[in-house]
């Protein structure tokens, strides 16, 4: 821990202690509704994740409407679908703001995404609650991050391996801003670990990319200068599924050249034949093979509401029944739905997760998170085989990047501000 984070990671420690808030039984109040965005993609090249979001966060507010709604009223989910299609996400995200006037939005996958209706909900002061992992850099007043920033996934996996050995990095991400971001921050990690650039190789391709034959010809070659060698995935979308089909006809298994990926959980693996992929890796903060009460709950819940016992969990669907929880929580603190009332309700709010622990806003709008590194199995299942030892916070802004090292961000006044920098004592902007 830096010292300059020393205040805000502290906070830690307090939040974990407020415990989950117990949410009040309410009488609905006749003809009232209070209206929930649901942001995600239902078509296109992201529709093979965010579907599973959309249908998760119906069954919170169902779920919530049995406990008696929040406030006295009834919550109303409203659906639409951006299509994967990035500026539509900025279309759709106002229309549910300022024509359905939904108290909070739930949404987004990709940071291209989340970056297109960043500036919607500052105009507008609404708040989106992010589910999946990204790159960090970036602290808003009116995002609150329940995915995995950076050090609570990416730089743990890549510890994970080099405690495995591996000496050789490919770095394969699809053509957007999380995967470069992200691969900007490891390749600075790496280099401060001692890899030589030449041990490094990096490859881009577009969303929806389906030829990977020299792709994974050139992953083989680079990893055969007898030296361990890994490929870190922030390939996304539906392009895995020929990816790793790839992988399977070119005979490389995850003892030769594992693959840890960050955007590849149950959901995905649905749809391939994981035979040939045994062994390869996963790094999240949450798997559906993980055996806690809490877990085996939701996961009875799910198959029930969907009807459907075939359908997997995933990570991003564990940070929206956090963000979800935190939500009401704050709400009911606040005893409002305003948005600057639940700002500042929320930060300190703890809610369960579902493997065991809690989960705590913290005054960046990040949360805590345990760390897990899983092995693809025969049944599309994952198994943990490393996890740490606690929780992590999420840390906004790199400590890896020159730009970035100097920054916090505390959204409790008096600072209220997300780029601080603790050189200068100066406040950069809102995000």
């Amino acid at each position: 821990m830096t010292n300059r984070r020393g205040f805000l990671k502290s906070t830690v420690a307090f939040a974990a202690l407020a415990g989950a808030a117990l949410v009040p039984q309410y009488a609905f109040a006749e003809g009232e509704t209070i209206k929930v965005g649901i942001l995600h993609s239902l078509s296109g090249t992201m529709a093979i994740s965010e579907t599973t979001l959309k249908d998760v966060m119906l069954m919170l507010i169902e779920q919530q409407n049995a406990k008696g709604g929040l406030l006295g009223k009834k919550l109303e989910g409203v659906v639409v679908d951006p299509a994967s299609n990035w500026p539509l996400f900025a279309e759709k995200a106002r229309g549910l703001i300022s024509g359905d006037k939904c108290a909070a939005v739930f949404g987004c996958w990709t940071s291209v995404s989340r970056k297109s209706v960043l500036p919607v909900f500052e105009e507008l002061n609404s708040l989106l609650f992010y589910p999946v992992q990204y790159e960090g850099e970036e602290s808003s007043k009116n995002v609150f991050y329940t995915g995995a920033a950076p050090n609570q996934q990416a730089i743990p996996a890549v510890d994970y391996l080099m405690n495995e050995g591996v000496k050789r990095w490919v770095l394969a991400g699809t053509d957007y801003v999380y995967p470069r971001t992200t691969n900007k921050i490891l390749e600075a990690y790496l280099t401060l670990k001692g890899v030589a650039k030449e041990d490094i190789m990096i490859n881009y391709t577009p969303f929806g990319h389906s030829d990977w034959q020299t792709i994974v010809s050139d992953v083989k070659k680079f990893g055969s200068a007898g030296k361990k060698t890994a490929v870190v995935s922030t390939i996304n979308g539906d392009a895995n599924v020929p990816f790793y089909k790839e992988l399977g006809n070119q005979g490389v298994k995850a003892t030769d050249i594992p693959v840890v990926a960050f955007s590849v959980g149950e959901e995905e693996l649905a749809g391939l034949d994981t035979k040939p992929l045994v062994g390869h890796l996963a790094a999240w903060n949450y798997f559906m093979s993980i055996d806690t009460p809490s877990n085996a709950a939701f996961i009875k819940d799910w198959h029930a509401f969907t009807k459907k016992d075939a359908r997997t969990t995933n990570d991003p669907m564990e940070a929206h029944y956090i963000g979800f929880n935190m939500w009401v929580a704050a709400v009911t603190k606040a005893g409002t739905t305003d948005s600057d009332a639940v700002q500042d309700a929320i930060i300190g709010v703890s809610v369960p997760n579902l493997t065991g622990g809690y989960a705590a806003m913290l005054p960046n709008h990040h949360i805590t998170k345990p760390v897990f590194i899983g092995e693809i199995q025969a049944d599309g299942q994952i198994d943990v085989v490393w996890q740490t030892t606690g929780l992590v916070a999420g840390d906004e802004w790199s400590d890896f990047l020159p730009g970035s090292k100097d920054l916090i961000s505390d959204w409790r006044k008096p600072l209220h501000c997300g780029n601080f920098n603790v050189v200068t004592a100066k406040c950069g902007g809102a995000s």
